[in-house]
């Protein structure tokens, strides 16, 4: 049985060989729109209306039923719906996320390879992105991690350069996880 997954993790096998530096995918972020809430108006007092009691008694209303409907038509699912997310997807975000944060932490403590790390998360992207909504995702994971340290870190620290001998080291257990997993090796 051939397996479904051996092309795009290929990818992840190459992480580590780094191709042209290429332009980051944003990720995108939408918020719920606020709806105005419609104001309940006062029914408007009549003077001399006459009471309950002094109103004439009506027929009670009938209510008619429908005729029966004909059966709908069994209706497709929209093209809009995603595949199903392959099994190794919280690894997957996991290592896009540890790229994000590498690709910031090693240019703040002098390695100047960021290119190199956003270069190889695009090219994961292009490998495993099979949607925009998923594409967004992956990017948006590289972004949080990339984000994540530069709100907190401005110079290397001896913190940084644990956090990136760490990194280095769960992305590659990540990598080589995956592939062999899932790449059928």
């Amino acid at each position: 049985m051939k397996n479904c997954f051996a092309w795009p993790l290929t990818a992840l096998i190459l992480l580590l060989a780094a191709s042209p530096a290429a332009s980051q995918s944003p990720a995108m972020t939408r918020g719920p729109i606020a709806q105005p809430t419609p104001q309940a108006t006062p029914a408007p007092s009549i003077q001399g209306a006459p009471t309950d009691r002094s109103r004439p008694k009506r027929k009670p209303h009938v209510i008619r039923r429908a005729p029966p409907a004909e059966p709908a038509a069994p209706v497709a699912p929209p093209a809009s719906l995603e595949a199903p997310p392959p099994p190794y997807e919280p690894q997957l975000m996991r290592l896009s996320e540890i790229m994000g944060s590498l690709a910031y932490l090693r240019d703040l403590c002098g390695a100047r390879d960021g290119d190199s790390w956003n270069a190889r998360m695009t090219a994961l992207i292009e490998a495993e992105a099979t949607t925009e909504l998923r594409r967004e995702r992956l990017a948006g994971a590289y972004n949080k991690g990339y984000r994540g340290f530069a709100t907190t870190y401005r110079t290397c620290t001896s913190n940084a350069e644990l956090v990136i001998k760490r990194y280095l080291e769960e992305g590659g257990r990540l990598a080589r996880d995956i592939a062999s997993r899932y790449n059928g090796g």
